[in-house]
């Protein structure tokens, strides 16, 4: 087992808040010291069976838990899902039918071993303990908090005030998900940002019942497609695991591939490799490094990206029919009205500073100056080994590249500056 530090450098990543990170390291020294590993709990409650990237946020990090040795527990919430999460509601949701539970949950246990490795994952029902707690168990639960503490939770809180119904029940909800913890014993429990309230409370009702309380880690809520909102299907700005790597719809390309490539930033980019790619912290370092000084080429970090998840949703294969048919139609977006440039060779090279040498100017950065692609040849290197330029539609990165005499090339510098360019002898 990979040493305790290290364990929580890789739980850190990408994590919001560890609540509380020396009790995680003090579980993790434990844990390693009695060969046993903790006890890892996220809950689901099976509402949208359709899983887009931003659920798999938290799933990454189970993998991760797994991959350092330690016991996930998938928990389908059968039964409060048929209460219904109020978390960020401002109206008593309707609760879901058995059927209907049941059903959403199935989907999500095919989805979700895209991800999580079956042979080391335990799936379990919460109806199998609070479907059997008697009248009298459950007033005890209720009596474990105030109604005052409930109020503190922001929604709850929101709509007290505007004077909206908050059920019993919608009470209850948080006291249950608490109490799947008491029930599991969980060591570390995993939520979103949203979910805070609820995770804290199982810290609470362990305490109360003298057990050793769980260490809460918080995700964050991924941004989707527009780089502002949460991602989700009823937005738009989501990417479904189970959508085509690749389709054309309405004339339009699109897929899982496709919207990847069409990320608004490099901070969005950089948020989807730490969240989403089993890329190394070492790597990582390197793609923020790259985005600090201007050196990242994102039109490949993006392909790279786009080709790591579309081979973990659907195989390499379609990974690499994915980008063959993206470059190829990239390849014919090119604008109408390209500027030509005619530029005659001269016996003086402008590299025979740097190669010693005197032949026909075919330099790659001086023919980018001299069309008005770059200010200088050394703003042109620079764009090159940035990854930033492509002759007749491939990406150039060597900035001693010569073109040939007497032929004709198209030259894109970034996404929009394109030049017809003849080198004539």
């Amino acid at each position: 087992m990979i040493e305790p530090g290290r364990q929580l450098e890789i739980i850190r990543r990408g994590a919001v808040e560890i609540i509380l990170e020396e009790d995680l390291l003090r579980k993790l020294e434990k844990s390693q010291r009695d060969n046993r590993p903790l006890r890892i709990k996220a809950g689901f409650d099976p509402t949208a069976p359709d899983i887009h990237l931003g659920h798999t946020v938290l799933l990454e990090k189970m993998r991760q838990f797994q991959e350092l040795g330690h016991e996930v527990i998938f928990l389908i919430g059968d039964f409060t899902g048929m209460i219904g999460d109020p978390t960020g509601k401002s109206e008593t949701r309707k609760p879901l039918t058995k059927e209907e539970v049941l059903k959403n949950a199935e989907t999500y246990k095919t989805q979700v071993f895209k991800i999580l490795d079956p042979n080391r994952t335990r799936i379990l029902f919460n109806s199998e303990w609070l479907g059997k707690m008697s009248s009298m168990e459950m007033v005890r639960l209720g009596a474990m908090q105030t109604v005052a503490r409930m109020l503190e939770r922001e929604d709850f809180k929101k709509r007290f005030r505007n004077q909206q119904d908050i059920s019993i029940l919608e009470f209850y909800y948080p006291l249950f998900q608490a109490y799947d913890s008491v029930h599991l014993k969980a060591d570390v429990e995993l939520g979103g940002t949203d979910q805070k309230f609820n995770l804290l409370m199982g810290r609470t009702l362990q305490r109360k019942m003298d057990m050793e309380e769980q260490v809460v880690l918080m995700m964050p809520l991924l941004e989707g497609l527009d780089g502002v909102n949460k991602m989700s299907k009823s937005l738009g700005n989501y990417i479904g695991i189970d959508e085509p790597a690749f389709e054309y719809v309405n004339g339009e390309a699109t897929g899982m591939f496709p919207k990847i490539m069409r990320l608004k930033s490099k901070e969005l980019l950089l948020r989807y490799y730490e969240l989403l790619s089993h890329i190394s912290i070492e790597e990582l370092a390197a793609l923020k490094q790259g985005i600090q000084n201007g050196t990242l080429n994102d039109l490949e970090a993006r392909k790279n990206l786009a080709m790591e998840l579309v081979t973990r949703y659907h195989g390499k294969e379609e990974a690499e029919r994915a980008r063959a048919e993206f470059e190829r139609i990239k390849g014919r977006e090119l604008p109408t009205d390209i500027p030509e440039v005619a530029i005659r060779a001269a016996l003086t090279d402008p590299m025979s500073s740097v190669s010693g040498t005197i032949s026909p100017t075919n330099w790659l950065p001086y023919v980018m100056k001299e069309s008005k692609l770059a200010k200088s040849t050394s703003e042109a290197m620079r764009l090159i080994k940035q990854g930033g330029i492509k002759v007749d539609g491939a990406i150039v990165t060597d900035p001693n590249t010569r073109l040939e005499i007497g032929k004709q090339y198209i030259i894109q510098s970034g996404k929009r500056r394109f030049c017809k360019v003849k080198i004539e002898a």
